[in-house]
């Protein structure tokens, strides 16, 4: 079983941007001019469910469909989701069952079959690595889309957003389809009884399988040199190395450590406790890549003379053609990019999640507070909920973004309700498969890094660019590997003068 890190290593790492944002259009283009590209496996069931029900135009996913070594889940999965005409005007997406602590069967098929299809397109037509990235805090489904990217060859896995020091030795039981679990996370007091994901791929056989499958290498999302060491010390199986996110990054930040402070904008302050040490990072004896502020020619030459094998890059990415964002959300960011009119707002409190997160600021968006106030608070999709459980010990899930009442009646604080976003709604407008309401459809709330801030200047006088643009930009002045010099030149992620 050959190493996807016996290889060449990527230079540039393509963001894993959820929800749908890195798809396999972007991620297979990225991969197929030599660098890494990354898929979001983020809430992936419901992103296929309804790409089907807008009737796959082109048939991309219907021909994946075809090659999933279980057939009867595909011909069930186009039975129930797949509309050849697509959705009649303001006819509202048939939904997928939300997660529960114990999936039933077809849940589980589901989001195989849709993690398969978007490995399984990302990888078509060339021989470069593909990746695919989820976050550590959406438990539920994670076991099943590994799985299914397995399925389809992945040759990575990125994870971030908590710490998935379980998920190694899922890897591991997944290459001879062996069973896997995690332990459940549950909010509040409780009993000191644990609780278990599980999730066996033999439910899904009929009889052996015949091949065992290619173990991904496994990279999690770190922002602290203290994280590292304990991914390498404590997880079930082996770390092949990190990536290293500074805040700047877009999406969810690693809160700072130590005493909250804020901005005068109430945006949270990173110091010196929050640097992270590449010196250190390269004692660990690991390949490690470097994101957030990085993703320019100087700051890949920089990041390779400071140890790093690379960096992973987003934003860039995340509005380019190929990527899955809606086309004219996308446009509208890059006109206000080019008259350097952008803003970007960490948020502390938008996400359900309690980590900070980033938003655009767009006009017409739900970023703005006074729009997402007149949105009826639903949760039916449920991808953030937290579990815990109540007082007659079953488990149950709760979102403070979910309607407040309902969150109270649950043993939620009307606190955590304060400020609060339905992320999976407004991040599955994103990449326009937003839910259709009796109050009209569901509005995008936009998510970047720092450097969207400067994407004017990468434009120019461009409408638009593609992926390869971004790598030819990117790799233009690293035409041979870089020697660190004697003293190296920088030793530390520049996360403090990131900061705005």
């Amino acid at each position: 079983m050959t190493s996807a890190l016996a290889r060449d290593l990527p230079l540039v790492i393509q963001g894993g941007m959820g929800i749908g944002v890195s798809g396999w259009k972007l991620a297979r283009t990225v991969s197929a001019a030599g660098q890494l590209g990354v898929v979001s496996g983020s809430c992936i069931d419901t992103v296929f469910a309804r790409r089907l029900q807008d009737g796959d135009p082109e048939g991309h996913l219907r021909r994946a469909m075809e090659a999933f070594p279980f057939s009867e889940v595909s011909a069930a999965a186009l039975k129930r989701y797949f509309l050849p005409e697509g959705r009649a005007e303001d006819e509202p997406y048939r939904l997928v069952p939300m997660w529960k602590h114990k999936a039933n069967r077809v849940q589980e098929q589901l989001t195989m079959l849709a993690s398969f299809v978007e490995v399984w397109l990302a990888r078509e037509g060339h021989d470069g690595p593909v990746g695919m990235n989820l976050l550590t805090k959406i438990q539920l489904p994670n076991l099943a889309t590994l799985y299914g990217a397995m399925l389809a060859g992945v040759d990575y896995v990125l994870m971030g957003a908590g710490i998935p020091k379980e998920i190694p030795g899922a890897l591991d039981a997944f290459v001879n389809h062996g069973p896997a679990s995690l332990k459940l996370d549950l909010e509040g007091p409780n009993s000191g009884e644990r609780e278990h994901i599980h999730f066996d791929p033999r439910d899904h056989w009929e009889g052996e399988p015949e091949e065992s499958l290619k173990r991904p290498d496994f990279l999690p999302i770190i922002a602290s040199n203290s994280l590292a060491k304990m991914m390498v010390r404590k997880a079930n199986g082996p770390v092949n190395g990190f990536i290293i996110e500074a805040p700047t990054a877009g999406g969810h930040n690693a809160p700072p450590r130590g005493e909250l402070t804020t901005n005068e904008r109430g945006e949270p302050v990173y110091g010196e406790r929050d640097e992270v040490d590449l010196e250190q990072m390269g004692e660990l004896g690991l390949p490690f890549w470097v994101a957030g502020g990085w993703g320019s020619p100087e700051g890949l030459t920089s990041a390779l003379e400071a140890g790093a094998a690379g960096i992973q890059v987003g934003t860039p990415f995340a509005y380019a053609r190929e990527s899955g964002l809606d086309p004219e959300l996308r446009q509208r960011v890059l006109r206000e990019a080019r008259e350097g009119k952008v803003d970007l707002h960490t948020d502390l409190r938008a996400s359900p999640t309690g980590f900070p997160f980033k938003v655009v600021q767009l006009e017409g968006t739900n970023s703005e507070e006074e729009m997402y106030q007149k949105r009826e608070r639903v949760c039916d999709l449920g991808y953030l909920r937290a579990a815990y459980r109540r007082d007659d010990g079953r488990i149950a899930f709760r979102c403070p973004s979910e309607p407040v009442d309902t969150y109270q009646k649950k043993g939620g604080d009307v606190e955590e309700t304060e400020g609060r976003k339905c992320l999976c709604n407004a991040l599955m407008a994103d990449v326009g498969h937003g839910q259709e309401r009796e109050s009209g459809p569901e509005r995008p709330i936009l998510t970047s890094g720092d450097e969207v801030r400067s994407l004017g200047q990468f434009l120019g006088d461009r409408e638009s660019y593609s992926a390869v643009d971004v790598l030819d930009y990117l790799l233009a002045t690293v035409e041979a590997p870089v020697e660190a010099p004697a003293e190296r030149r920088s030793l530390r992620l520049p996360q403090v003068a990131a900061q705005r």
